[in-house]
């Protein structure tokens, strides 16, 4: 059986495309980044941390720990 592997250069019209949308996925990563860095992300990283078992035994739920955390930003 043969196997064939084709290196075609890409058109010019993709590399144009590849120009004009670089800016915004940039900037869509940096805002990607500049969330996950924040402290509510930190708060929810140790609450996946954590299992039902030890929520349970704080008195506490999930779904309540989330709205905590959240409750200064979101409406929930």
């Amino acid at each position: 059986m043969a196997d064939i592997t084709s290196h075609a250069p890409k058109s010019s019209a993709a590399n144009l495309g590849s120009l004009l949308i670089a800016p915004f996925r940039a900037i869509g990563n940096g805002l990607i980044a500049l969330a996950e860095a924040g402290p509510r992300m930190a708060q929810v990283r140790k609450l996946n941390a954590m299992s039902d078992e030890e929520l349970a035994a704080r008195g506490t739920t999930r779904a309540e720990e989330v709205r905590r955390i959240f409750s200064n930003s979101l409406y929930i």
